[in-house]
C-alpha cells in the first residue's frame, strides 16, 4: 500500500515523476547510459539545466533582469552567500525578522559579516505567530525574512514592504502559490519540499544588485561566479536538477502555480476545519499566520495519544510527527500531496473522536 506521505523533508513527490527519474537512473536519454553517469557538460544535461531554469522563469512569471541558479549547499549555505553579497564589508548592515529556526540560523551567520538588526521575533511565544507592525531600518543593505516556517507551522501572508532590497528564503513554499518575483531581490529555495530530492538550491536574484558589496568574495560563494557559469562552475547535484525539471513539467501540465494554489488552499482548510471541530486536539500556530504547507497541532490533555498513534499509522501515513521544537503532530501538504490523502487523516481523527 502507498503511503500517505506527510513528510516534512525530504518529501513527497509525484508519482509520475519518480516513474521517470527512476528510468532515468537506468536509461537517460536512450543512451543506455544512467543520468548520473554522464557529463554534466554534455549536450543532453545542458538541455536538462536550461529547461529547469526556462520552466521556474516561466511557472513563476519572473521579469527580465533575473537569473536563475540550480546550486548545492541547501538554504544553509544562502544563510552564508545573501550578506556576503549583499552586505557592505565597510559598515555592512542588514536587517532580520526573526519567525523559527531557519531564520534563527540565518541571523547567526549574517553575524559574522556584520551589524544585524532583528527587527522583530516571536520567540517569546515558541514562534507560533508572525510579528507585525516592525520598522525596517532604511540604512539596511537588506531586509531578510522567511516565507514559511515548517516547523512551527506558520507564514507571512503579506510581503513586506521596504525601501532596501528584500531577500526571501522560500524553501518550504515555492511553487505553492503565486508571488510577485519583482517585489524581491533575491529568492532562494532547497529544493526537497516542492521541486525535488534533496541536494539542489534554487536562487532567483536580481542582476543589478551584485557586485557591490566592495567584499572579496570566495569564488563558491559568489552569485555572479554562478551566473557566468550558468549554475556550472563545479559539477551540479545532477539527479535533483533534473527530478525538479521533471516535477516543474509536471506542475506546468497541471496549470501552473495558481492552479495549485487552490489545491493546496483546499487541503489546508479541510485539515484546519477538523483541527478546529475535533474537541481532542488544538492547532499551535496563530489562526491568521497558519501555514497551508504546515499544520501543526497538539492532542487535547487527556486524548490518548497511543491510540491515535496506532491508528494513522494502520491507516498508511507517514510523517505525521511532530517536530521536537513543538510536540504533538505535523501534517506537512506540499504540492504532491493529493487531497485524498487530508481526507484519510481528518477520517481517523473523526474515528479517534468516535473511540475517545
Amino acid at each position: 500500500m502507498k503511503k500517505h506521505n506527510f513528510s516534512a523533508g525530504p518529501c513527497i513527490l509525484p508519482p509520475s515523476v519518480l516513474q521517470q527519474a527512476s528510468q532515468a537512473l537506468l536509461n537517460f536519454d536512450d543512451l543506455n547510459l544512467s543520468l548520473i553517469e554522464i557529463s554534466h557538460r554534455s549536450k543532453n544535461f545542458v538541455a536538462v539545466m536550461d529547461e529547469a531554469q526556462n520552466l521556474a522563469k516561466e511557472l513563476l512569471n519572473i521579469p527580465a533582469g533575473y537569473s536563475v541558479l540550480f546550486l548545492q549547499g541547501g538554504a544553509s549555505l544562502q544563510f552564508v552567500m545573501a550578506p556576503f553579497n549583499l552586505m557592505k564589508q565597510e559598515g555592512g548592515k542588514a536587517a532580520y525578522l526573526n519567525t523559527g529556526t531557519w531564520s534563527t540560523k540565518a541571523i547567526k551567520e549574517a553575524k559574522r559579516l556584520g551589524e544585524v538588526v532583528e527587527v522583530a521575533s516571536s520567540k517569546d511565544r515558541n514562534f507560533s505567530y508572525i510579528p507585525k507592525g516592525y520598522s525596517i531600518p532604511s540604512d539596511a543593505d537588506f531586509f531578510h525574512y522567511t516565507s514559511n516556517n515548517t516547523i512551527f507551522g506558520t507564514s507571512v501572508k503579506a510581503t513586506p514592504q521596504t525601501n532596501t532590497l528584500l531577500v526571501c528564503d522560500m524553501s518550504s513554499d515555492i511553487f505553492s502559490r503565486e508571488i510577485n518575483v519583482a517585489d524581491f531581490d533575491l529568492i532562494y529555495a532547497g529544493a526537497q519540499k516542492n521541486m525535488g530530492p534533496a541536494g539542489a538550491t534554487m536562487v532567483i536574484v536580481k542582476d543589478e544588485i551584485l557586485g557591490k558589496s566592495g567584499r572579496d568574495i570566495p569564488a563558491y560563494l559568489d552569485y555572479q561566479i554562478h551566473i557566468d557559469k550558468d549554475s556550472m562552475f563545479n559539477t551540479p547535484p545532477v539527479f535533483s536538477v533534473y527530478v525538479s525539471m521533471l516535477t516543474l513539467r509536471w506542475l506546468k501540465e497541471k496549470g501552473g502555480v495558481a492552479a495549485i494554489a487552490k489545491e493546496n488552499e483546499a487541503k489546508a482548510d479541510l485539515l484546519y476545519q477538523e483541527i478546529d471541530r475535533n474537541p481532542l486536539f488544538e492547532g499551535t500556530a496563530a489562526v491568521e499566520d497558519r501555514s497551508f504547507m504546515n499544520a501543526c497541532f497538539l492532542p487535547k490533555e487527556g486524548a490518548n495519544t497511543d491510540l491515535f498513534d496506532e491508528m494513522w499509522k494502520a491507516a498508511g501515513i507517514n510523517g505525521l510527527n511532530g517536530h521536537r521544537s513543538v510536540g504533538g503532530y505535523r501534517a506537512s501538504m506540499y504540492n504532491a500531496l493529493p487531497i485524498e490523502s487530508v481526507q484519510v487523516l481528518v477520517d481517523v481523527m473523526q474515528e479517534f473522536e468516535e473511540r475517545s
